[in-house]
């Protein structure tokens, strides 16, 4: 058996998990927008992948929302038909989860009997494996802080942390698949422009923790207007409380550093563009590309600013423009980050790997 054939099977198990853990984020999404995620009061890995079937299991599961704080302070008109909506896509975004899970598993132990595993793949894979478990955990205790107190949603930071884990899972894995895929000839150093990828990384990070800590504030209309926020450039009101409540827990102070970083990454990814188009000698396939992350990070502020803008209108229990936008501006983030980091991985120093 080639080397070659070996890495190209692996390779796309590998790449399937990208795409499985890419739409698994999207359907996170949606059950956020939908306000689905506490519709399931119970994590049985097992039993829970089969939804109620008869009538009066969709009763008793009913009936056990109804125990929920989500249910008494928002939800107590609904009706067994409106429960049944949400309970699908919290459903359906744990089943996609489990899927996940037994197509990463059941993929390695074929491909480990297949003998297409190298013993240099084996560490980086379980540390695969390591990342999906923990990230199941997390969000685990996500869903269990919005079912306690007078919690009607999961909290903020949670849901950061859930959605962070998430993007590291994804990016883990991706890199697995370029040290598989992208040949060596492929990949050039460029220490300059290695170094504005880094930062425009490092900057997204950050603004990929506070787009998740305004979706989980809800805290799109606290100021629906661009470029001024409620009128003002600097708004009153963002140091209130702790510098900690400040930074992750006031809804004003959180839309203001997530435009911030906004502005800080356009104009990183204008200088980044620059440099790329500077550049003499570029790894092969990089030219064509070196446009796409300009486009993607305008359409994303761009998708971004429309958000904003629509969120009065938002209406509970209805899909309406807002959700739409929404959507498309995480998609669009997802791409961008998959984008730089692909970008960084063709500008790093060549070394040996376990791929082609």
């Amino acid at each position: 058996m080639s080397s070659n054939s070996s890495s190209r099977a692996v390779a796309i198990w590998i790449y399937a998990g990208v795409v499985m853990l890419l739409i698994q984020v999207i359907l996170g999404g949606i059950t956020r927008l939908t306000g689905s995620g506490l519709s399931i009061t119970e994590w049985d890995v097992v039993t829970g992948t089969i939804p109620p079937l008869s009538t009066l299991q969709w009763q008793e599961a009913f009936e056990k929302y109804r125990h929920t704080p989500q249910y008494r302070l928002i939800n107590s008109g609904f009706s067994l038909s409106d429960f049944k909506f949400i309970f699908f896509w919290e459903w359906f975004h744990r089943f996609w989860a489990r899927m996940v899970g037994v197509v990463f598993l059941v993929g390695f132990a074929w491909l480990l009997l297949k003998r297409k595993i190298r013993p240099a793949m084996v560490r980086p894979l379980v540390i695969l494996f390591l990342l999906g478990a923990l990230q199941g955990v997390i969000g685990k205790v996500m869903v269990a802080s919005g079912l306690t107190g007078d919690a009607i949603y999961v909290e903020p930071t949670k849901l950061a942390m859930h959605f962070i884990f998430a993007l590291v899972l994804i990016v883990y894995t991706f890199w697995l698949g370029l040290q598989l895929t992208v040949p060596v000839t492929a990949r050039r150093e460029a220490a300059g422009l290695r170094g504005w990828t880094v930062a425009i990384l490092v900057v997204l990070f950050f603004q990929l923790i506070y787009g998740a800590l305004m979706a989980g504030h809800k805290a799109a209309n606290v100021a629906s207007s661009w470029p001024d926020i409620n009128g003002d450039l600097i708004p009153p009101g963002m140091l209130r409380g702790s510098w900690l409540e400040a930074l992750v827990g006031n809804r004003i102070t959180v839309q203001f550093i997530h435009r911030t970083l906004a502005y800080v990454l356009f104009v990183l990814v204008v200088v980044w563009t620059v440099k790329a188009i500077g550049l003499c000698a570029v790894p092969a396939g990089f030219g064509p590309f070196r446009w796409l992350p300009l486009v993607l990070i305008g359409v994303q502020i761009i998708l971004g600013i429309s958000s904003l803008l629509t969120s009065p209108w938002i209406e509970a229990g209805h899909w309406v423009a807002f959700d739409w936008l929404a959507q498309f501006h995480q998609i669009t983030g997802l791409l961008f980050l998959l984008t730089m980091v692909g970008n960084l991985y063709l500008v790093m120093p060549v070394r040996r790997s376990f791929g082609v």
